[in-house]
């Protein structure tokens, strides 16, 4: 009996076991591959995106069934209360005869295929081609997915090292709170000196408190533009933003033709060149195959269908073709041809600016880069520099050969110098994105 209250009392140790198990797998580190990878899966944008490929698949569909066979059956119930008579002279003597019976039905089957129809087969070009456009649009967005989960990622990096940069200077201080306390209580400093130091350490605690709360605002930004539930605990590597030393290489020239902007432009145009030809193809005649079969019955109660002595019942049929020869519409389809031809040289325009615009933006990342490298070289060594610095100014100060005033100010200096450096390190990694992008690399982040 004793054993199996023992066994009982480990059961709650044991699901609180399991409780800490699950935290600790609720926290897992996240890396920017894990962050790009979980965003192309959930992202909200990214699904819509692929549901517009299935949407464009049903579009085809709908189009194509122009083309097949078209089969309708009707079937209709007449009643005549009074039935119309037709008077004719027989031999000299009217007779009248009536036209018909007073219930009258008929049931039938109808046929349509299309065998020429230029707007037809046109339609069907384009329906693949704007299947093709939704692909590429999916692509597009998860590429600007990519782009923007991993700006904001490292912007969460940079943050997190500019509170370990407080953390420090707030670690710094307080030692240095302590000594003045210590000299003011043996008589040694002044009062001014003591209040000085705490309101700079309050400065700094309170600035610890405001960069901490932007953290919480990057990373629930994060995890939004990620796809995942803003309440979701996440931790970030403190290496995935390392030193940079030298640039990467830049090509001569921008290779637009993989860039997936410019292959949704290509589409862009073949569709506008079909909605011309469907527009020009309403010029052209068509010819369609038509067939028919219809059963009526007559009686003179109700009989619907029936082939009964009651009753009539007869068969119908044909087989033909029809062909529609447009002659004149008030000039419609000139008007439409015209519109399509302004739409084109509008889609040119377009595509010149969107060229000119990504080459503007690779020219801009290769400057950034260049920019942002020679800041951080300098700001590295300005931040080794501003920290020999406050050692040397802390020593003296303690020695009694520095003022408070050179103390505080070395420190500023010292938070300011880190403070650039990692401000550099993320103007490097966005510009860095932008180049990647620009060689229509983004998915190379995935990998």
């Amino acid at each position: 009996m004793n054993h199996i209250i023992k066994q009982l009392k480990l059961i709650p140790l044991l699901l609180l076991g399991l409780l800490i198990a699950d935290a600790a797998n609720a926290q897992q580190t996240l890396t920017l591959k894990d962050a790009l990878n979980y965003a192309i899966q959930n992202s909200v944008k990214v699904r819509k995106a692929k549901l517009d490929i299935d949407g464009g698949r049903y579009k085809t569909q709908e189009v194509r069934a122009q083309a097949l066979p078209q089969i309708t059956g009707n079937a209709g119930l007449t009643y005549n209360p009074i039935i119309g008579q037709l008077v004719a002279n027989f031999g000299g003597t009217t007779q009248a005869i009536k036209l018909g019976q007073n219930w009258n039905s008929s049931a039938g089957v109808q046929l349509s295929q299309q065998l020429f129809n230029q707007t037809v087969f046109t339609g069907l070009q384009a329906a693949k081609s704007s299947e093709e456009y939704y692909n590429l649009t999916s692509q597009l967005t998860e590429e600007q997915i990519i782009e923007l989960v991993a700006n904001n990622y490292y912007q969460v990096l940079v943050n997190r090292q500019q509170l370990n940069v407080l953390d420090n200077n707030i670690k710094n201080v307080k030692v240095t709170e302590k000594a003045i306390s210590n000299q003011y209580e043996n008589g040694l400093a002044k009062k001014i000196d003591v209040d000085r130091i705490k309101v700079k350490l309050t400065n700094l605690v309170t600035q610890r408190e405001q960069t901490l709360n932007q953290i919480t605002q990057l990373e629930i930004q994060l995890k939004f533009a990620m796809g995942m539930p803003v309440n979701t605990d996440i931790i970030l590597p403190k290496t995935e933003l390392t030193e940079v030393t030298q640039l990467p290489q830049f090509a001569d020239s921008l290779a637009l033709d993989n860039r997936t902007e410019v292959k949704i432009l290509n589409t862009q145009d073949r569709l506008l060149a079909l909605q011309r030809k469907a527009y020009v193809s309403e010029y052209y005649p068509s010819l369609a195959l038509t067939g028919n079969y219809t059963y009526s019955s007559q009686s003179s109660g109700f009989d619907f269908l029936s082939s009964g002595s009651a009753a009539i019942g007869y068969g119908a049929s044909a087989v033909g073709l029809t062909l529609k020869v447009p002659i004149f519409n008030g000039f419609l389809t000139r008007s439409k041809i015209r519109q399509a031809d302004v739409d084109i040289r509008k889609a040119k325009e377009d595509r010149r600016e969107s060229v000119n615009s990504l080459n503007m933006a690779y020219e801009n990342a290769k400057i950034q880069l260049r920019n942002s490298i020679t800041t951080i070289n300098s700001q590295k060594q300005n931040t080794e520099l501003a920290n020999e610095i406050y050692k040397s100014t802390q020593n003296n100060y303690n020695n009694g050969l520095a003022t408070l005033t050179d103390l505080l100010d070395t420190e500023t200096a010292l938070t300011e110098a880190q403070n650039s450096y990692n401000q550099a390190l993320l103007n490097y990694k966005i510009a860095e994105i932008q180049l990647i992008k620009s060689n229509g690399n983004i998915k190379s982040l995935l990998k």
